[in-house]
């Protein structure tokens, strides 16, 4: 969450880089300073009473040593009322922090000073096209569910009657593609110094509090009955970035970079109506993510490095991409800046999001209390987290489908990727 400190010193400025994220903030946020303001008047209410209580005992104390128990009677009285003033006052705190704490647990990360302010998507600023040249073709495109199911490795029709809509069956050389994919993208951000992980898929409730899911996007979790509270991961920067949470590292601890295969699932509740057709929107997906945890003064050059690896993945398949700075209205939840990532789809003849690589700074790192401790210096300061999907597998499956198909039906596999998934060509099978 961000610092109330931050929000209540500097209330007119936060106020303005909410606003840039959604309009409606400006309510939450102007309720959060009225509530604070409260807050510490009511402190300060209840350490004057303390201060009374401790000058009674006293008188208590002096009284009956001088003059006996009776000479005491008037100042008992006086110090039972203070006490149920005390009460009150108390509840009255407790009260107003946890309204405080949960209008925080609702409010966005702050943009960075560097992202573009505006309400959409409309307001993104491409910053690297024309990586790649994007291919051209004699003979009419298609689309990657079409070509899948014409090559025998995608089933659409038998996943739904598994288990339902937005699900996929892949079949024969097409699991094979996808696990080639998984092990090619493992293999590569290892070498370039990631510690790889295989986390649970099934986290506790807390966990997701801490990565700011919850409560936000509850809707969108799939949440599992029992007498735990438990759900599916939607990512695996969630349990990859709570690995540490309650923990004071030091500051030669870090930074740390992790990777991790984990499928993913998604209810995808806002999104009714939008990619029913093939890969891009699935409630569950495969997808290799990178998470960093860094010192503060690094994490902006991190978020670099970071969103380059990624690249280096499309890079490697010779897939035709272009890097975007997300504008204060299209971020999520949780980051300061975001870079996407978008592969080209010729069917679409448009770019469509592949990854998004996000610096949270201590956002997180607050809700889950993850501090670090610099040498030779009083105190503890908060972690900075970073995020990336390195990349996501079934956009990366369905990318390499319309960009390599060929006029007779076949796929060419990237030359990359040929010694994992032992052929240079997936080609219908009679």
């Amino acid at each position: 969450m961000i610092d109330i400190k931050f929000l209540t010193d500097n209330f007119e400025e936060t106020k303005k880089r909410l606003v840039s994220r959604n309009k409606k903030l400006e309510e939450s946020a102007q309720k959060i300073f009225t509530l604070q303001s409260e807050y510490k008047t009511a402190l300060q209410e209840l350490e004057n009473e303390r201060s009374k209580r401790n000058e009674i005992s006293k008188k208590i104390g002096m009284l009956r040593a001088k003059e006996g128990p009776q000479a005491a009677e008037e100042a008992l009285k006086e110090a039972n009322n203070l006490k149920v003033k005390m009460q009150n006052i108390e509840e009255r705190t407790n009260s107003l922090k946890a309204q405080i704490e949960e209008i925080m647990l609702t409010i966005p990360n702050l943009p960075d000073i560097s992202v573009p302010v505006g309400p959409d998507e409309t307001a993104n600023i491409v910053v690297k096209e024309n990586t790649l040249p994007i291919p051209k073709f004699d003979f009419e495109v298609k689309d990657h569910h079409a070509i899948g199911e014409a090559l025998g490795i995608l089933d659409f029709d038998t996943a739904s009657k598994l288990s339902g809509s937005r699900f996929a069956l892949l079949r024969g050389q097409g699991s094979r593609l996808e696990r080639s994919l998984i092990n090619f993208m493992l293999d590569l951000h290892v070498k370039n110094g990631y510690t790889e992980f295989m986390p649970p898929a099934i986290v506790n409730a807390d966990v997701l509090y801490g990565t700011g899911q919850l409560p936000k996007f509850k809707e969108d979790m799939y949440h599992l009955e029992g007498e735990e509270d438990q759900y599916l991961i939607s990512t695996a920067e969630i349990p990859l970035t709570n690995m540490y949470r309650g923990q004071v590292l030091k500051e030669t601890d870090l930074p740390k970079a992790f990777c991790a295969y984990t499928p993913c699932f998604r209810k995808e509740a806002g999104s009714y109506g939008k990619d029913t057709r093939g890969l891009i929107r699935n409630h569950q997906f495969n997808k290799v993510e990178l998470v960093w945890l860094s010192k503060p003064e690094e994490s902006m050059d991190i978020l670099e490095k970071m969103t380059q690896e990624a690249e280096l993945v499309l890079q490697t398949l010779n897939l035709p991409y272009r890097r975007v700075l997300l504008s204060s209205g299209d971020m999520g939840f949780s980051s300061a800046k975001t870079y996407d990532l978008e592969v080209w789809f010729p069917s679409q003849n448009c770019f469509r999001e592949i990854s998004s690589c996000s610096n949270c700074l201590d956002f997180q790192a607050r809700r889950m209390n993850l501090r670090y401790k610099k040498e030779g210096q009083k105190g503890t300061e908060y972690v900075h987290t970073l995020n990336g999907s390195g990349i996501a597998v079934g956009r990366t499956f369905a990318a390499i489908l319309e960009n390599y198909q060929q006029a007779d039906g076949s796929v060419l596999i990237p030359p990359a990727l040929r010694t994992y998934f032992g052929s240079d060509k997936i080609e219908i099978t009679k």
